[in-house]
């Protein structure tokens, strides 16, 4: 069975929500919208205090080539536009709503029938997928209209869908598996038609065969879309990794994945390109899941969430937090972050409100390296996770950067696996910023 051929870690799965079927988590009453939710360039708010929106209406528009647009996920009032504490502690620009209704836009299908005919060509497909502000649901947010406009030159031979859900705790992809599996499927032959290609692969790790089954059941009615069962194995989801686990190749330092002729894409995201070629609508809500092993299992959630719902109220619509709670995690154990405040909104990309007892939260006291070669070992991208810590810590840009340090894709593994309790990634990170900056600086010059 198939995985990819270097490094990585076996965390435990704690899969705890895996068989709790998908809620539709109540309206909020006053929500807070940020004005960019993707990477790359900020959106420019055009919306200001007074107007009325409704579900659907454009809050911010993207007027650059990496850019997102962002729409109301609410009918009601804009009562300012300002700044808001993301969940992180950062300061953003945000539309803050008064929510009066459910009053979604008039050109947007709200019914639950599948439109399984596409009519529209590739650049349509490709704009309307700009328009409706979809980016990335596998976590990085990444406008997904960029990946369909290729590079001269460069073509597509796979489509690879990411359905692994390899994080611990997380079990909002296997949900829409089971749940909305036709839906997906009209989704990645909108991808197909708008790569003008016959042919995807989707990668699900064998922990899932619930889902496993049911989309090889429908891939029977899409023919050249093969579900590819593959092993457990940390970090699977990553591009890069998932790239070659199904087709053993291999993305070289600094490029992207069309080098190698793929476009990946998350099962998540297929699911918005459907519903917003199909049914016109835009990204105003997520699935996540509220997890953690003190979380009472009837507490255990799959939640449909709209954008710009504050956290907390989820926390009490789940029953509020364990006594022993030591921390809380929007993501997974492994690459997720801590939770500074619970007031602050979710937004397209909130994956899950994941609480870690205390034992779990904290860690244990690092102690001088022992040179074991365990974080060489489980790096999956080649790495040499120790010296780049050091060289980062030492402020040696330069060299952290001939290292590649910019390859690191911050899965965690070094720090999983270090028996010394080094803070490797940390370093790494800082690391990672420096670089950047000093790139960044070279080409403004």
């Amino acid at each position: 069975m198939r995985t990819f051929n270097r490094g990585g870690v076996h965390p435990e799965e704690n899969k705890l929500a895996r068989n709790n079927s998908i809620e539709v988590f109540p309206l909020t009453k006053k929500a807070v919208v940020f004005v960019s939710q993707h990477l790359g360039a900020p959106a420019t708010c055009v919306v200001q205090k007074g107007d009325k929106v409704k579900v659907g209406t454009l809050l911010s528009k993207a007027e650059a080539f990496i850019c997102a647009n962002v729409h109301s996920p609410y009918s009601g009032t804009v009562t300012k536009v300002d700044v808001a504490t993301d969940f992180n502690g950062f300061k953003k620009p945000a539309v803050y709503i008064d929510v009066e209704g459910d009053e979604w836009e008039e050109n947007i299908d709200t019914t639950p029938d599948i439109v399984r005919e596409i009519t529209l060509d590739a650049k349509q497909i490709v704009e309307r997928i700009k328009d409706r502000g979809i980016v990335g649901l596998g976590g990085a947010a990444f406008p997904t209209n960029v990946k369909y406009m290729l590079p001269e030159g460069k073509k597509a031979e796979y489509l690879i869908i990411n359905g692994v859900e390899c994080e611990p705790y997380l079990t909002s992809d296997n949900r829409i598996m089971l749940e909305n599996t036709e839906e997906i499927f009209i989704g990645i032959e909108i991808m197909k038609k708008a790569l003008n290609m016959n042919n995807a692969l989707i990668g699900i790790e064998i922990n899932k065969p619930e889902a496993i089954k049911a989309m090889t059941l429908m891939s029977a009615k899409y023919p050249g879309t093969k579900v590819v069962p593959l092993q457990m194995k940390y970090p699977q989801g990553a591009e890069k990794q998932l790239i070659n686990a199904l087709t053993g190749r291999e993305v070289p330092s600094g490029k992207l994945p069309i080098e190698v002729g793929c476009v990946v894409d998350n099962v998540g995201t297929a699911l918005a390109i459907y519903e917003a070629v199909q049914k016109n609508r835009p990204l105003v809500y997520n699935i996540l899941t509220f997890t953690g092993k003190s979380v009472k299992p009837e507490n255990q959630k799959n939640l449909l969430v709209r954008v710009g719902t504050p956290l907390q109220e989820i926390i009490d619509y789940c029953g509020g937090l364990p006594e022993d709670t030591g921390k809380l995690i929007s993501g997974g154990p492994m690459m997720g972050k801590a939770i500074m405040d619970t007031s602050a909104p979710t937004v397209k990309t909130t994956s899950s409100v994941l609480v870690m007892n205390q034992k779990e939260a904290s860690r244990q006291k690092a102690s001088p390296c022992i040179r074991c070669g365990k974080c060489v070992d489980a790096c999956p991208m080649g790495l040499e996770p120790v010296l780049l810590s050091t060289l980062c810590s030492q402020q040696k840009w330069e060299e952290a950067e001939k290292e590649c340090v910019m390859d690191c894709i911050e899965c965690g593994c070094c720090l999983f696996t270090c028996p010394a309790n080094r803070p490797l990634l940390d370093m790494i990170r800082v690391g990672k910023f420096q670089v950047g900056a000093i790139r960044r600086a070279r080409t403004q010059k």
